[in-house]
């Protein structure tokens, strides 16, 4: 970049005069005051952290009017990076301080990443067919949240979000085609009338992205050098820049996932966090997806033998709190299903719950040692229920236990019924 090149914060001591700034304070001008109430959805990431950082402290400064009420959902999957979700956890409790309101969004104890897989024994998710993780740990959870926090509020609702132009090819398809609705030029953010996941809120909601236009160095450039000023807030956002890199974050341009991400090829959030030395301690996670790698393995899981029973219907389960399937008679499965592998045994279920326990240990002894913040990737409530559901010898549904292991040689089952036996 050349010396004469303006950037977002260069010739002007005083961030809210800077032209990024004014765009993004334009958009909230624009159609803040048209909103009773503001609400930000909060993952912890960079782009979330300085939408929420960057209008708190216009609101501060006087340059924009705050609305009745505001409200934080931060979405906590329980799998974040621990330099995310400690971040995250300091600003929320800042935040609450002075009065904002703050949700931590999780799913329900037996449906988080963790308790799912080990308690109910349902293998850890994939890119091709069984990509269980997001929708159940982040999406419904916060929609869920949303719906909630709506039906208590008088008024109309608007959800502000971190959303960029430049995160990523497929959702910036999605901003080009909507960018322009409802007379919202890019500049201003993107802004939506109706948010399309809730239900029965037409005409009470809208959703607006009021840093679409910023750059990623624009974003670290906020969270390294203005949000920590006490000028603009003092925000402690030196965690969330460690996450993507530290002093490098700009640089290297990380993307940041969940501990050990099954559906990633490589660690290359936790990669990055490591390097960082005041997070160097953290090096057990990388054993988590090495873990959850070997838990789909053959000898770890059931398999189905050639008969399936049908799915014949479904009625509400009491218990269960959800509609579960009705099954008929057993019959020869369909090529596809035939002989699938399924659930985790309970003995790779207790083995996979002491490794993750002894990783944790493992980090929160050296963090202890070098004065750094704990970490909790199994607590003491989930991991009873772990042992709980294990206990009570618990199946996802349409699994019986009883069927053998997945790497037990089987006679071969084909779809028109046939058997051609195996020859020991």
């Amino acid at each position: 970049m050349s010396s004469h090149q303006p950037t977002l914060f260069g010739g002007s001591k005083r961030l809210v005069y800077d032209e990024a700034i004014e765009l993004t304070l334009q958009s909230m001008q624009a159609y803040g005051p048209g909103h009773d109430h503001w609400v930000f959805a909060f993952s912890g990431g960079k782009d979330s952290t300085a939408t929420l950082t960057v209008i708190m402290h216009l609101i501060d400064v006087g340059r924009l009017a705050a609305p009745r009420s505001i409200t934080v959902l931060y979405a906590d999957t329980r799998m974040e990076l621990p330099p995310l979700s400690i971040s995250a956890a300091l600003l929320l409790d800042r935040l609450r301080v002075r009065g904002v309101r703050c949700d931590v969004v999780m799913a329900p104890l037996d449906k988080r990443f963790l308790v799912y897989m080990l308690g109910r024994g349902v293998p850890p998710p994939n890119n091709n067919t069984f990509r269980w993780c997001t929708r159940q740990i982040k999406v419904d959870p916060m929609t869920e949240a949303l719906q909630q926090r709506i039906d208590e509020l008088d008024g109309t609702i608007l959800m502000i979000t971190g959303v960029r132009q430049g995160e990523s090819a497929i959702r910036d398809g999605r901003i080009e085609m909507s960018c322009g609705k409802d007379g919202a030029e890019c500049g201003q953010g993107w802004y939506q009338q109706v948010l399309p996941e809730a239900k029965g809120i037409r005409g009470r909601i809208a959703t607006l992205a009021p840093l679409l236009h910023w750059r990623v160095c624009n974003v670290f450039d906020w969270l390294k050098v203005y949000a920590p000023m006490a000028e603009y807030g003092g925000w402690e956002t030196r965690a969330v820049v460690d996450a993507y890199g530290g002093d490098e974050a700009q640089e290297i341009n990380a993307r940041t996932g969940c501990n050990g991400c099954p559906l990633a090829s490589r660690d290359l959030g936790l990669e990055t966090v490591i390097r960082v030395p005041v997070w160097s301690h953290l090096s057990p996670l990388l054993r988590l997806k090495p873990l959850y790698r070997e838990l789909r393995l053959p000898r770890h899981r059931l398999k189905k033998t050639g008969l399936v029973r049908p799915v014949v219907g479904s009625e509400w389960n009491e218990e269960a709190g959800e509609d579960l399937p009705v099954f008929g008679e057993p019959e020869i499965a369909t090529a596809k299903n035939k002989q699938r592998m399924g659930p985790l045994t309970f003995e790779a279920r207790l083995m996979a719950l002491d490794r993750v326990l002894a990783i944790q240990a493992e980090c929160n002894e050296a963090a202890i040692r070098l004065g750094c913040p704990t970490i909790d990737l199994l607590n003491a409530e989930e991991e009873a229920r772990i042992r709980e559901l294990i206990a009570a010898k618990t199946w996802p549904n349409g699994w019986e236990g009883d069927e053998p292991t997945a790497d037990t040689p089987m006679d071969t089952v084909y779809a028109d019924g046939s058997v051609q036996p195996i020859f020991l």
